[in-house]
């Protein structure tokens, strides 16, 4: 069975909007060895529409770093599953999920493989409700931004997670992986 692995990077007050951390290249050199660990993505709809974006080598006319272009490459390459009830259609090497969730990511779980990775704010809430994710990596950045969105605002019930791995990167973030005590 393939795990589900969660990756998100949030600040020391839990704010997790992307806006509000700084991507660096080690950053980014520690997303793809993430990804590296997973034959297909999983997203919700506002991570999909955010990652096309801004890495489909359509999208866009801003000029990237040239240290971000692997990170590129590889979400390019990634196959991708997208969770929306509002598309009607994706591409961009991506296929939609319908129905049941709970039902149609155990399908995808059970599938052989190396793993899936999701990322995001709404997915992950309900894949943790339903006790599907097998890893969290929380990458958590020395910063206070006094907002949100909170990471995990609303979760019913705790959910006890045991540390498995920790990385300080060079800008003081720290990476830490989790995984569910069952």
């Amino acid at each position: 069975m393939r795990p589900l692995r969660y990756s998100i990077n949030v600040t020391l007050d839990g704010c997790c909007d992307h806006l509000a951390m700084d991507g660096d290249e080690e950053l980014h050199r520690h997303a793809i060895e993430n990804l590296d660990r997973a034959d297909a993505l999983l997203f919700g709809r506002v991570i999909y529409e955010m990652m096309e974006a801004a890495f489909r080598p359509t999208a866009g006319t801003e000029e990237r770093p040239e240290w971000m272009e692997p990170f590129a490459r590889k979400i390019n390459a990634a196959k991708k599953y997208v969770v929306s009830t509002t598309l009607d259609h994706v591409d961009w090497n991506a296929e939609l999920v319908r129905g049941d969730l709970e039902d149609a990511v155990r399908r995808l779980k059970q599938e052989p493989g190396k793993g899936l990775f999701v990322g995001g704010v709404k997915l992950p809430m309900a894949l943790a409700e339903l006790g599907l994710i097998d890893e969290y990596e929380f990458v958590v950045h020395p910063k206070l931004v006094g907002h949100g969105p909170i990471l995990f605002a609303g979760l019913s019930k705790p959910i006890d997670l045991r540390l498995v791995s920790r990385l300080e990167l060079s800008s003081g973030a720290v990476a830490m992986r989790y995984e569910p005590r069952r």
